[in-house]
């Protein structure tokens, strides 16, 4: 754990020193602590670049602790917030809410707080209507069919895909480039709103989740054995699956959707600490700040002027991740 502060660390100086406006490490520790007082790197720094590293570092620890959630309520390696839909499922509630309540994400100010601070709860509703339809669809005979449970969240994500972009097509030119970069996953106009706004759901509901995550190495096993230990199987997996849906709404509510942070951070997790739940939460949700805020960087100064969505960058490392692990467990 003490590696991957280092590697945050790291990650978030880089972020900060380098891009189209270059500072010394000097430049960020004078105006940090106040030393000299500069009105350009003030704005660059708490405006425009903390604020992101901020959210990043935020977003991907809600996705990592989704994801080992996820992964140990189907017990199957391979789910993921987007790969099953939930993400598509948020994101399309959150896109309903942009269009009815003209919200513009990338361009938010102070006035628009209250709304901003309604979006996790949409994308919540969105989220639970997903992992309703797809857990609905995948039981057979009382359980969890993992074969089911694959195609029904691809179709799921397929069906929520088209409908955030039939909405945002009804949208005018400016809404519709607004929800075109948000759906593209992209942090690279946060502010402080959206920090504070996913806060209270990260701290309650990741609180929750590592309390509670010893009962998903119970969930390993098989359903009579778990029940024999007078587990209340089924409650406490709705529990956890809610839980896990608020944790990725109030993600998806301020980054748009991002996938595959929450299928790569627990198998990393797991090959370095082991296959015990308590100790793989709290270090998948700091390989995921730590991945986030680095795919960030890369996003913003690798095509620089321009920008590359850290969406994107995500699914260049993830998919060649998820296709290895699909290989892997063939095998």
């Amino acid at each position: 754990m003490l590696m991957l502060v280092l590697m945050i660390l790291v990650a978030s100086y880089l972020h900060i020193t380098n891009g189209v406006f270059d500072m010394s490490v000097m430049d960020v520790i004078k105006t940090l602590l106040r030393i000299e007082s500069n009105s350009k790197f003030d704005l660059v720094i708490f405006e425009f670049r903390l604020p992101r590293i901020v959210i990043a570092g935020l977003v991907g620890i809600g996705l990592g602790m989704a994801g080992v959630v996820l992964q140990g309520i189907t017990r199957n390696g391979l789910a993921d917030p987007g790969i099953l839909g939930i993400n598509a499922g948020a994101g399309a509630a959150v896109v309903l809410f942009m269009y009815f309540f003209q919200v513009k994400l990338v361009s938010a100010d102070m006035n628009s707080w209250m709304s901003i601070l309604m979006m996790p709860l949409f994308g919540f509703i969105g989220g639970t209507i997903a992992a309703i339809l797809i857990f609905s669809f995948a039981l057979k005979n009382g359980h969890l069919d993992m074969q089911r449970l694959i195609l029904t969240g691809i179709a799921i994500n397929s069906g929520f895909g088209a409908l955030s972009l039939f909405l945002s097509l009804k949208m005018s030119a400016q809404d519709f480039e607004s929800a075109a970069i948000w759906m593209a996953g992209s942090i690279y106009n946060a502010n402080w709103i959206f920090a504070l706004t996913m806060l209270p759901w990260l701290l309650i509901l990741g609180i929750y989740v590592h309390r509670k995550s010893y009962l998903l190495d119970y969930f390993q096993l098989e359903e009579d054995s778990i029940t024999s230990l007078g587990i209340a199987v089924e409650k406490e997996k709705m529990k956890l699956l809610l839980a896990s849906v608020g944790l990725v709404s109030a993600c998806v509510s301020v980054s748009g959707s991002i996938g595959f942070i929450g299928l790569m951070a627990p198998h990393i997790a797991k090959q370095l600490v082991g296959i015990q739940h308590r100790y793989v939460m709290p270090v998948s949700a700091l390989i995921g700040a730590g991945l986030l805020i680095l795919a960030d960087f890369i996003g913003k100064t690798v095509f620089a002027p321009s920008e590359l969505a850290v969406g994107i960058v995500v699914s260049i490392i993830g998919i060649p991740y998820f296709l290895y692990l699909l290989v892997k467990s063939k095998a």
